[in-house]
């Protein structure tokens, strides 16, 4: 029983996750996939907040990037972006 109840809540859970992303209020999506900063688009980079076209340059020509704090240890990002963006990056490889 215990079981049953437990499965039940993981796929209402489940069912739930789609429409909070889809009813992102003003602050932004509820739900954030994270970005790989050595494969995505410039596009993707760009979207991401602070960074821009320019910066989203900067990183691609960086790349590879083993831990994600390079971006600014490498001078392609100012702490003040790192800092806004480093829960929605990773660098996997």
């Amino acid at each position: 029983m215990k079981r049953a109840t437990i499965l039940v809540f993981a796929l209402a859970m489940l069912s739930l996750a789609p429409a909070a992303a889809q009813t992102a209020g003003a602050s932004g999506p509820a739900f954030l996939a994270l970005t790989d900063v050595n494969s995505a688009s410039r596009r993707d980079l760009a979207r991401l907040p602070g960074v821009g076209s320019e910066l989203a340059d900067k990183i691609i020509q960086g790349r590879p990037y083993r831990r994600k704090d390079e971006l600014v240890g490498r001078n392609i990002l100012p702490q003040s972006v790192y800092d806004g963006i480093k829960d929605r990056i990773i660098t996997g490889q």
